[in-house]
Formats: C-alpha cells, sequence, structure tokens
C-alpha cells in the first residue's frame, strides 16, 4: 500500500488539452498506459482547459493549439498569467513560426510536433515537467532557419556583437541548443565533458536573464543571435 502511494506521488499529472475526440483519445490512452504519468484531466476547448488548470493543478498541460473558444495559445498566456504552476508543453500540428512564437511567448514551456514518436513524446513530458523545457528539433531547424535566410549577415554581426557578453563557446553551444541537441549530443559534438556543457548553459542562461533553454533558444532566434 506504502509503495504504491509513493509511486502516485511520483507521477507526472497530466492534463490533456485537445478538441479532436480521436486524437484525445489516443493521447489519453498512451497517458493511461505510462506508470509514470496520471492523467488527471481532459478538456476539449481552451476555456475549459483554464478552469481544469485551476481546479486540478497539474504538472503538465498537453496543449493543442487550433481549440474553440479561445486558441491553445491564448489559454496558455492566460493560464500563466493566472499562477498556475504548470509546465505547459504545445503538441500540435501547426510548424509555422509565428505559432512557434507566439506559443512561447505566451509561457509555453515547449513545443512539439503531432505524429513524434511516443518515446519522444515521453522525453518531452519528462522534460517539461522539470522546468527545463522541449523545443522540437523540427521546429527550432524550421525557425532557424527561416530567420538565417533572410538575416544571415545581420545575425552574424549580432553574434559577434552580442550585448549578453556571451563568449564565442557559449554561442557554439547556444547554436546547438536551437538545433534541439541534449547536453549529452552538445558534448560529443564539441568534445567537451558533460559538466563543462552544462555549465556552459548555465552561464547563457544567467546572461541572458531567463530561467530555462527553450526561452533561451527562442530569444536568441529572434534576436539573431544564432
Amino acid at each position: 500500500m506504502i509503495n504504491s502511494e509513493m509511486a502516485l506521488q511520483n507521477t507526472i499529472k497530466i492534463l490533456l488539452v485537445e478538441d479532436h475526440i480521436m486524437a484525445r483519445m489516443g493521447t489519453a490512452l498512451y497517458i493511461k498506459n505510462n506508470p509514470e504519468f496520471d492523467l488527471v484531466g481532459q478538456a476539449e476547448d481552451g476555456l475549459q482547459a483554464i478552469d481544469l488548470a485551476l481546479r486540478l493543478k497539474p504538472d503538465v498541460i498537453l496543449m493543442d493549439i487550433g481549440l474553440p473558444k479561445i486558441d491553445g495559445i491564448e489559454a496558455t498566456k492566460t493560464i500563466k498569467e493566472k499562477g498556475v504552476d504548470a509546465s505547459i508543453l504545445m503538441l500540435t500540428s501547426r510548424e509555422d513560426k509565428e505559432d512557434v512564437f507566439a506559443a512561447l511567448n505566451a509561457g509555453a514551456d515547449g513545443y512539439i510536433m503531432k505524429g513524434s514518436n511516443l518515446e519522444t513524446l515521453t522525453s518531452a513530458i519528462k522534460s517539461v515537467s522539470t522546468k527545463a523545457g522541449w523545443l522540437d528539433p523540427m521546429i527550432a531547424r524550421i525557425v532557424l532557419g527561416s530567420i538565417q535566410n533572410n538575416n544571415a549577415v545581420e545575425q552574424k554581426q549580432k553574434a559577434e556583437n552580442n550585448s549578453y557578453g556571451l563568449t564565442k563557446k557559449e554561442l557554439e553551444v547556444l547554436s546547438l541548443l536551437s538545433e534541439g541537441l541534449t547536453n549529452q549530443e552538445i558534448s560529443q559534438k564539441l568534445v567537451i565533458s558533460i559538466s563543462t556543457t552544462k555549465a556552459h548553459v548555465h552561464n547563457i542562461l544567467q546572461k541572458l536573464y531567463l530561467e530555462d533553454r527553450t526561452k533561451a533558444v527562442v530569444k536568441a532566434i529572434k534576436e539573431g543571435l544564432v
């Protein structure tokens, strides 16, 4: 009995927000079948998502963007403004940079595409639950590629003359973060230890005055630091 209670306490409480019933049923089944997760509620529109977030106090909210009444971006903004201490992971099929920036600026802690394999979705949920953030590598490449194509020269100038005091190595690490690489992958890419990579990430967050890597990537892309 005690072990069961401890296991329940250690599970990640999830609120699922999805208006398409088949998609919601499929994702709900996946959550229910994962012993590390606890599906505490389901919402089918933005207003219901806000209400359940306030009442259920989940650890993670899986949020679609295209919702009735109010969309997932507006719901995310409202939930954050009301002080709900839940990490919000956008789970959506929308991949244009306007939606990505709007969602992350609204306070989303991560962005993952529908159709990602279950292992990736599991990793994303766990990551945002620890406030580490998550940005789908495909989304990072789309946004980064779009901006680089339009502003390559300007970005290079900003990167070389950044006002945050980021070192050359920190800019390299930030660029790899923007590509969706993990600390382990960055360490292998730059041939440095994992502890050195973590130290660089810590310094980057301090210099950018941010609390997680997802927001650092967004800021880096918007301001042309990478």
